[in-house]
């Protein structure tokens, strides 16, 4: 079975909905470790801080969004590793899950319909298109 799993979180309900699923699958094997990833958008970045007002405080609220996802895989007994990254979410996401060798990729799915996917293009289509490895993606 999968032995490193990468979920992809952002604190929507289609990523707790992800997060199950990744739940239900690293319970399969023990041996399993998941590595929850949360990417620091650049493009919401500023409005963050500004809104904040302090970067430690937006540290704390990126921390309180992960805890949901850790108690998660915690009562389950799961291994499991945070990662708060900053960057476009789709490469960013792309790049961890390439370079740390996942076996599995889990994202959301953002829900967007065909036109809007076509023109704007969504993080978990283009994680699809250029992950090396098998990809979840979760409605």
């Amino acid at each position: 079975m999968y032995k490193r799993i990468m979920l992809a979180v952002d604190g929507s309900d289609n990523s707790v909905r992800a997060a199950e699923h990744g739940a239900y699958i690293a319970s399969m094997d023990k041996n399993c470790t998941v590595e929850i990833v949360l990417v620091a958008d650049f493009a919401k970045a500023k409005s963050e801080v500004l809104h904040a007002g302090d970067p430690a405080v937006l540290q704390m609220k990126r921390r309180k969004l992960l805890e949901p996802f850790e108690q998660l895989f915690a009562d389950q007994a799961t291994s499991y590793h945070t990662h708060i990254l900053h960057g476009d979410p789709a490469p960013t996401v792309v790049d961890f899950a390439n370079k740390s060798n996942v076996d599995l990729v889990i994202v959301g799915s953002r829900g967007l319909n065909a036109l809007q996917e076509m023109v704007l293009g969504s993080v978990s289509h283009k994680v699809v298109k250029r992950v090396n490895c098998p990809v979840l993606v979760v409605k």
